[in-house]
């Protein structure tokens, strides 16, 4: 059903997609998925080689994370493009960042300095969650949780555990391939881009901006409001938190291969059950929230979460990996608030800008997660205290959500939202 949309005194038609194209959109913004996530999440078993190769400690490299990853800090640059060139656009720059500076990694990093300068621009690649947008603007109200969720969940599929093991021990090459295979992903991706088309809300907005009737805007200035600045700070915070808490999560190859003496194919199992079952949190956790709510969702999840990181500092055995596993679970279950809800609480015009500004603040975590993981490996070498920090952590957002009382989005059209938040 054709819905209408008037902004400024200018009135178009938005029609809903073909369910092939959002099938196809599903896929494909699924696979950019899929690079974001695996590029954020493989140094979970990268660590241990590249502080072997490079000589540096545990500490020393959480350290130098924390130093290099100030970069990313300046993530509103390529989130705002969303609003200056459009979705389409964006996301081909997306794709293309991410594929060079994996290959970069395996080609031009003999030293630690050239490594983290290049690890430092694939991570920056992937904080901006630019894969949102497009599928958030393009679906039913009634199912956007539903269908961003599910994208999440293609991003999960779990690469991360069956790369590692195939590239050093069945292939023998270099553990840098565990990046560099992303290059290798990005080629089709950039196939099916040809196929993608510009979102029908971004056109209206170009068609009004044509005729005068909006404002040009360059990265939100003169035109994000009081509201955009409060839902910039609400989200800002809930996602810095997490963010804060994955940085932490991502040490678990490290607590498992190091200190708990697994090999790479135990831990990849480990890996394998836990993102197998993060996949079907994010299943769960989109379909919740199209229930019960945004806010809901996210308060119970953390509850869960927070209980089991306590486990995982304190019980071993073969107890430890389902603890993690399910973990998994609840870690994604948790997540989706963010990709779902933080895009869609934006007017679409300066969607790209205000999640630019929402995870430029959020990237705070990319300086005070490593140095915060530095301090702990230092004060709990066996890292009991660390996951307990970890679970005090992500109790964190439950506060923020008790007090700031954020608009429930919950089946609400884009537009109304826009009005009503």
């Amino acid at each position: 059903m054709a819905e209408a949309v008037e902004q400024l005194g200018v009135k178009a038609r938005v029609k809903e997609r073909s369910q092939s194209y959002l099938v196809y959109l599903i896929i494909f913004m699924g696979l950019v998925a899929i690079m974001d996530q695996y590029i954020s999440t493989i140094k979970t078993t990268a660590i241990p080689y590249l502080v072997e190769e490079y000589g540096v400690t545990a500490s020393e490299f959480s350290w130098n994370e924390a130093v290099y990853l100030i970069a990313t800090f300046l993530i509103f640059l390529l989130n705002g493009l969303n609003d200056i060139i459009g979705r389409r656009l964006s996301i081909l720059i997306l794709v293309l960042m991410m594929g060079f500076s994996s290959l970069a990694i395996v080609l031009f990093t003999p030293t630690f300095p050239l490594f983290m300068v290049f690890y430092t621009v694939a991570m920056f690649t992937t904080v901006s969650n630019m894969w949102t947008i497009p599928i958030s603007e393009e679906s039913p109200a009634s199912k956007r949780a539903k269908y961003v969720s599910l994208v999440y969940v293609i991003g999960l599929i779990p690469l991360q555990a069956l790369t590692p093991v195939l590239i050093v021990d069945v292939l023998g090459l270099s553990w840098k391939w565990m990046y560099g295979v992303m290059f290798i992903l990005m080629l089709p991706l950039l196939v099916m881009w040809r196929s993608m088309e510009e979102t029908q809300r971004f056109i209206v907005i170009r068609k009004q901006r044509r005729l005068g009737t909006r404002k040009n805007h360059f990265f939100g200035v003169g035109v994000i409001d009081k509201r955009d600045m409060r839902y910039i700070a609400i989200a800002a915070a809930v996602w810095l938190v997490w963010l804060t808490y994955s940085v932490l999560y991502y040490w678990a190859g490290y607590y498992f291969m190091t200190i708990k003496g697994y090999t790479l194919s135990q831990w990849s199992l480990v890996l394998l059950g836990t993102l197998v079952m993060a996949m079907a949190g994010g299943v769960a956790g989109g379909s919740i929230m199209d229930k019960m709510g945004r806010n809901q969702t996210l308060i119970g999840g953390c509850v869960i979460l927070s209980v089991l990181l306590v486990g995982m500092g304190f019980i071993d055995g073969w107890l430890l990996p389902v603890i993690t596993a399910v973990s998994g679970f609840f870690t994604s279950f948790t997540y989706t608030w963010i990709v779902v809800y933080v895009p869609e609480v934006f007017p679409t015009e300066r969607r790209g800008a205000c999640m630019g500004w929402t995870t430029t603040v959020a990237r705070v975590s990319y300086v005070v997660g490593p140095a915060l993981a530095a301090i702990l490996l230092d004060v709990s070498p066996t890292m009991e205290w660390f996951w307990v920090t970890a679970a005090a952590i992500v109790l964190v957002p439950i506060a923020i959500i008790l007090v700031s009382n954020p608009y429930e989005t919950r089946t609400k059209e884009l537009e109304d939202i826009a009005v009503e938040r």
